[in-house]
């Protein structure tokens, strides 16, 4: 099983040990196109603050972000699964889950990135701040620029298991499944259900609490239809829908009634 994740906004301090090795992250497959990002990344935001942070995006009260950004090459590194906060992160809680779950986080897991491209928590990182929506000027739009070295790399990624994607649009973008490996994907939406909405810090904390559940039972969906069954055995609601055609990924709604 391969999970695919948002990251965060918010993330940990960066480190006090070795700074990043591009070199040593999962997936070298996409070395080159991180490399590029973070060149560039780093000399936009050593040079003109404020045209750096209206490329990125930041308000004035994140403007030290953009500092933070000057220090890639050379803050210290923290494993992604301490890197990545926020309301899925905080719900997944990795560490407190037991070895055994904690090893299969570490080969399922797969974190989306406008930085790089895509890292498994064990991959050691700094803290950064550069989404996939970003349009950088010379590299351009962040999720084109990841679409051809992610449609190489992704697909031996995925082997031949169930693909759970709980990513957003902006960084489902940058890949989407096709052909048989689409076939074995599922996505899933959380929505509220008297309202039959989507509400973002709900939507969020349920997927954290998902993945936490397979995690620790050790449950591993041979396919979609296997992990609609898993869920349900788990205690949620799901509602899901097959898709008409073949090589095209498998749509669940999980249906929670309390906001929290």
């Amino acid at each position: 099983m391969l999970v695919l994740l948002p990251p965060s906004e918010g993330k940990a301090a960066s480190g006090r040990g070795a700074p990043l090795k591009t070199g040593s992250l999962s997936l070298p497959g996409l070395t080159a196109a991180r490399e590029a990002v973070l060149g560039e990344l780093v000399e936009l935001c050593a040079g003109d603050e404020e045209k750096a942070r209206e490329v990125l995006g930041l308000s004035e009260g994140l403007r030290g972000e953009v500092a933070k950004n000057t220090e890639l090459l050379t803050a210290g590194a923290r494993p992604a699964g301490e890197i990545y906060t926020g309301v899925l992160y905080d719900a997944l809680d990795l560490a407190s889950l037991d070895a055994a779950a904690k090893r299969r986080a570490a080969r399922s897991l797969l974190v989306f990135s406008g930085l790089w491209g895509a890292v498994r928590m064990t991959d050691r990182i700094p803290s950064y701040r550069c989404s996939m929506g970003v349009k950088l000027p010379g590299l351009g739009a962040l999720g084109a620029h990841w679409r051809a070295p992610m449609a190489e790399v992704l697909p031996e990624a995925a082997g031949d298991g169930l693909v759970l994607d709980l990513r957003s649009a902006a960084y489902a973008a940058a890949w989407k499944p096709k052909g048989e490996v689409a076939a074995r994907t599922a996505t899933v939406r959380v929505l509220h259900a008297p309202t039959r909405k989507v509400v973002s810090h709900f939507n969020k904390a349920t997927k954290g609490r998902i993945v936490r559940s397979l995690l620790a039972t050790g449950t591993a969906p041979e396919g979609p239809a296997e992990l609609v069954e898993a869920l349900r055995d788990l205690g949620y609601e799901v509602e899901a829908e097959a898709p008409a055609k073949g090589g095209r990924p498998w749509s669940l709604d999980v249906l929670v009634h309390e906001v929290h």
